[in-house]
C-alpha cells in the first residue's frame, strides 16, 4: 500500500496547538460529514463524528459530537479524550496520542500501559448519513476495558445550542439500540453498538470552541450524555467495539462492509498516474469529497467543508477538475442536468440555501461559466447527443437573455461589452459584503465577465453551427466579434500594461478601476481568449510579479492603497479583505493556464509552470489534511484559512496541471456530427 503522506507524529500530537491546527475529514457522498481536530477536541461549531444532511445535500445538522473513552488497565485508568472549556483544557488525552492517520480511513492509536489502542472511523458512502467507529486492541496481552459517553446534539450546523434552548431528548433504549428523539422539528436519530449500555442522563456544559472564538462568533456549546457504553478490547478480537451513528437507524453489524467500502476508496486514488508527477495523486483525492448526490438521480459539488453548500459559480469553475480530468464523466453530466433545471431568465442559481429555501440568483457570471463546463465537457467526451436533446436549449436562453438584458443590470451595451452590477449587491466572484455594504462591487463591465461573455458567444456559435441553427451562429458570432473589438479597445491600461479590472465604472463612462487583480487572466486562460495575442505575456508577467504567492494569486497588488495583507480577526475584518489582496488558491488554474499559452508549451516553459504549484505540496498536510483551504494570507507566510478543504482550490490546480503541464487528460475524440436535435420543451429555441 502507498505510503501514508499525513500521517501526524506522536511529536506532533503531543503539541496541543498542532493538534488544534490539523484537522481531518470524511464525507458520505450526501453533504454530509465527520470532522475534527487530530486530538477530536471540538475547535468548530462545524465539528462533529456525524453531520448528517437530512435534505441532501444540504439542511446539515451536528448529531453525535464525539465520543470520550476511558481506558481501564490493570486498576489504572486512563482518559483518551481532550476537551477544551472556559477555563482549561480537560483531560489530556492527546498526550496518549501515539499517532494519527487519514489513510485508508482515519486511524488514531493510542497508547496506555503496554498497550496499543487502535480507533479507527468510516461513513457509509451515499447512506444519508451514517458514522461508523471502531476500537480495537492492536498490542498488549492484557484485556482493555473501556467505557465510552457519547456526546449528542440535534442542532443545525450553523447553530451552537445550550441545553435550555435544545432540550433534553427522549431516549428509547432497545438492547443495544438507542433512539434519541428530540424536542421540535430536530431531527431524530439513532446509536447502536455492541457494548452494554447504563442510563446515565446528564448534560456536559461548556465546550469552548477556540476556532469559532479566533473569528468572532459564539464559541460554546452543550451536550447530552444518554449514559455510558461499555466492552472489553480482547487480545486478537478483531471486531472490537464498534459504535453506529445514523439517521436511519443503521446497525454496528453493518461496519465491516462500510470500513472495507471505505478502505478501499481511500487507498486507490481516482486518477491513476501519480508517478507522472508527485501532486497528481494527492490532488486526484482530494477532489472525491465535493461531488455528491442531489436528489435521486442528479450530482452537485460541496463548493468547501464544512459550511459551504453547492454554488453554482464554483461548481462550474470545478466541474473540469473534479470530475473530467479523473474521467468522471456521468458524473459531470448529472451535474449540467441537475443546473438546467433551475436556469431562470437566462440565470443559473449562486448557491442553494442552506436549510433548503428556493435557489438565489444574485451572480453574475454562473450562467457563463455554465456554458464554458458544457463546452469543457464535449471536450472531454464528445457527448454531442446529450448536449443537443438536454443543454443547448438552457445555453441559448443564458445568451438570449443576456442580449437583451436580464436581473441586475446585466446586458449587451453599444460597444458589444457586457455590463453588470446594481447598487448594493456584488455579484461577481469578488461578493464580500461588510455591514449590508459591497467592499468590491464592480458595477459597470468587470474585466472576466467581458472574458465568459465573449467565451460564451464563440461557444454558443459553434454548437449553433453543428446543430445547423445558422441564423442563430451568424448573430452570436457578429455578437463576439464586437464584444472582442469593445474588449480589445477599453481594456487596455497602456500605463500599467495590463487590463482595467472595470470600465465604465458603476455606469459613468470612460471611468475605470485600474486596481490590479487576477481576474483579467480569463482574457487569456478561457478557451477562446477575448484579448489580442500581442498583450498575453504583459498580463500575465504583471500577475506574476505583483500577484502570485505559493499558495495563489493575491486579490489585489500590494502595492495598492486598498491591499490589505491578512485574512483574520471577525466576520467584518476578514471580509474586508477577502477580496482585498487575500491570497486564492483556485487561481493558480487560469494563472498557469495563461502563462503557458502566453509563453509556449516547451518542456522549459511547463517546467516554469509546474514550479507555480510547489507550494500546495506542502499546504496539504498542515491545515485541512489532505485538502487545500480557501484562501490564505496575502502577506508571508501565507497563513491559510477560511474553509480548510474548498473544491475549486482543488479542481482547478488539478485541471491545469493535467492539461497544461502533463498533458495527460483523457480527452475523447469528437463523435460524428448529428442532424439537428429537439430540446426540451420548456427551452425551446
Amino acid at each position: 500500500m502507498e505510503q501514508n503522506p499525513y500521517r501526524v507524529s506522536r511529536d506532533q500530537c503531543a503539541d496541543l496547538a498542532e493538534g488544534r491546527r490539523l484537522e481531518w475529514l470524511v464525507t458520505d457522498g450526501c453533504g454530509g460529514y465527520a470532522m475534527a481536530t487530530v486530538s477530536q477536541m471540538l475547535a468548530r461549531r462545524y465539528h462533529g463524528l456525524l453531520v448528517a444532511a437530512v435534505s441532501p445535500p444540504v439542511e446539515r445538522f451536528v448529531l453525535l459530537a464525539k465520543l470520550d473513552v476511558t481506558a481501564s488497565i490493570d486498576g489504572l485508568t486512563y482518559e483518551l479524550a481532550t476537551n477544551d472549556y472556559a477555563e482549561a483544557v480537560h483531560p489530556h488525552g492527546y498526550n496518549l496520542l501515539e499517532s494519527f492517520s487519514t489513510m485508508p480511513v482515519p486511524t488514531w492509536i493510542w497508547r496506555v500501559g503496554g498497550c496499543l489502542i487502535e480507533q479507527t472511523l468510516c461513513m457509509a458512502a451515499d447512506a444519508g448519513g451514517t458514522t461508523f467507529v471502531r476500537y480495537r486492541l492492536v498490542e498488549g496481552e492484557e484485556p482493555v476495558r473501556l467505557t465510552v459517553r457519547p456526546l449528542c446534539t440535534s442542532r443545525h450546523f450553523h447553530e451552537l445550542a445550550r441545553y435550555q434552548q435544545i432540550g433534553p431528548p427522549n431516549v428509547d433504549c432497545d438492547g443495544s439500540l438507542l433512539t434519541l428523539h428530540w424536542p421540535g422539528d430536530r431531527p431524530t436519530w439513532h446509536l447502536s453498538f455492541n457494548g452494554e449500555f447504563r442510563d446515565r442522563s446528564d448534560w456536559h456544559y461548556d465546550y469552548a470552541l477556540v476556532i469559532e472564538r479566533e473569528r468572532g462568533y459564539d464559541a460554546s456549546q452543550d451536550l447530552f450524555m444518554p449514559g455510558l457504553v461499555t466492552g472489553t478490547l480482547e487480545p486478537g478480537d478483531g471486531v472490537g467495539l464498534v459504535f453506529a451513528a445514523s439517521v436511519d437507524r443503521a446497525s454496528w453489524e453493518d461496519h465491516p462492509a462500510a470500513f472495507a467500502a471505505a478502505a478501499e476508496k481511500g487507498a486507490l486514488p481516482s486518477l491513476k498516474a501519480g508517478k507522472v508527477d508527485p501532486l497528481l495523486r494527492p490532488l486526484s483525492r482530494a477532489a472525491d469529497p465535493f461531488v455528491v448526490s442531489r436528489g435521486e438521480d442528479l450530482r452537485t459539488i460541496i463548493a468547501g467543508y464544512p459550511w459551504f453548500g453547492d454554488w453554482g459559480r464554483d461548481t462550474f469553475i470545478s466541474l473540469a477538475g473534479l470530475c473530467l480530468v479523473p474521467g468522471r464523466f456521468a458524473d459531470a453530466q448529472r451535474i449540467i442536468e441537475a443546473f438546467a433545471a433551475y436556469e431562470k431568465e437566462g440565470l443559473i442559481p449562486n448557491r442553494f440555501p442552506p436549510r433548503g429555501e428556493a435557489p438565489v440568483y444574485d451572480t453574475a457570471d454562473a450562467a457563463l461559466w455554465y456554458v464554458h463546463a458544457v463546452n469543457q465537457y464535449l471536450d472531454y467526451t464528445g457527448d454531442w447527443d446529450f448536449v443537443a436533446e438536454r443543454i443547448f436549449g438552457v445555453i441559448t436562453a443564458i445568451l438570449e437573455s443576456h442580449e437583451r438584458g436580464t436581473r441586475f443590470g446585466l446586458g449587451v451595451c453599444e460597444d458589444g461589452l457586457l455590463a453588470a452590477g446594481a447598487e448594493g449587491l456584488a455579484l461577481t466572484w469578488m461578493d464580500a459584503r461588510v455591514h449590508g455594504r459591497a467592499v468590491t462591487p464592480r458595477i459597470g463591465k468587470p474585466v472576466e465577465i467581458n472574458a465568459l461573455w465573449y467565451n460564451a458567444l464563440r461557444i454558443g456559435a459553434k454548437l449553433a453551427e453543428r446543430m445547423e441553427h445558422h441564423e442563430r451562429a451568424r448573430r452570436w458570432d457578429r455578437l463576439a466579434v464586437e464584444a472582442q473589438a469593445g474588449f480589445n479597445a477599453r481594456f487596455w491600461n497602456d500605463e500599467a500594461e495590463c487590463l482595467y479590472d472595470v470600465v465604465d465604472v458603476s455606469g459613468r463612462s470612460g471611468s475605470n478601476d485600474a486596481a490590479i487583480r487576477p481576474n483579467q487572466l480569463l482574457a487569456v486562460s478561457l478557451t477562446h481568449a477575448v484579448l489580442d495575442e500581442s498583450r498575453w505575456r504583459a498580463v500575465v508577467g504583471v500577475c506574476e510579479q505583483r500577484l502570485w504567492t505559493p499558495m495563489g494569486l493575491r486579490t489585489l497588488s500590494p502595492d495598492d492603497p486598498h491591499y490589505q495583507g491578512r485574512h483574520a480577526g471577525d466576520t467584518a475584518a476578514r471580509d474586508s479583505a477577502y477580496h482585498q489582496g487575500t491570497v486564492w488558491p483556485w487561481l493558480l488554474g487560469p494563472f498557469v493556464t495563461a502563462y503557458v499559452r502566453a509563453f509556449g508549451a516547451s518542456p522549459k516553459t511547463r517546467r516554469k509552470a509546474r514550479a507555480f504549484f510547489d507550494g500546495l505540496s506542502a499546504h496539504l498536510s498542515t491545515a485541512g489534511l489532505g485538502g487545500i483551504s480557501e484562501v490564505a494570507d496575502g502577506d508571508e507566510p501565507h497563513t491559510p484559512g477560511g474553509c480548510p478543504w474548498q473544491a475549486w482550490s482543488v479542481a482547478e490546480p488539478l485541471r491545469a496541471l493535467c492539461e497544461d503541464v502533463l498533458r495527460t487528460h483523457p480527452r475523447q475524440p469528437a463523435r460524428k456530427k448529428r442532424k439537428r436535435q429537439p430540446v426540451p420543451s420548456n427551452h425551446q429555441v
